[in-house]
């Protein structure tokens, strides 16, 4: 049965799911940082998906990555697993802009994590369920 790491719970906001991946708000309101985790027991790397997860993981990870790209008038995207921390498998989907805290570094370790308000989350919540209309299932909140 899938569990989300103690860590990501600890870290992030749950927004909802794909058909394969759980998507997560990282509670950083420096930037717009995403995390889609498959909903897979025991896997830690990439190449542990099965091929199907893989292209279910790729094509969820990329329709994200471009409607958040439009959506935070991104100028670049980040996309990344790393699991040096948190070794369940997770995707990164870090929107990023010229003037954000870090630009232009990585966002890890370079700012404190400033967490979200009600009202921050509440915002992003109702601008990604314009957008996130096709096999997508918002968790409550």
């Amino acid at each position: 049965m899938f569990a989300l790491d103690s860590r990501l719970q600890q870290d992030t906001l749950p927004i909802g799911d794909f058909p394969l991946c759980r998507l997560l708000l990282s509670n950083d309101a420096n930037y717009p940082w995403f995390i889609l985790v498959p909903r897979r027991d025991d896997i830690s790397e990439l190449f542990q998906l099965n091929v199907a997860d893989q292209q279910q993981l790729w094509l969820e990870t990329t329709a994200l990555a471009e409607l958040l790209k439009d959506l935070f008038d991104a100028d670049k995207m980040n996309v990344a697993t790393l699991g040096n921390v948190v070794s369940q498998m997770h995707m990164h989907v870090i929107v990023r802009k010229r003037d954000d805290a870090a630009w232009p570094a990585p966002v890890w370790g370079k700012h404190p994590a400033k967490p979200y308000s009600n009202e921050q989350v509440a915002a992003i919540r109702a601008r990604l369920r314009v957008v996130l209309t096709d096999d997508f299932t918002f968790a409550e909140g």
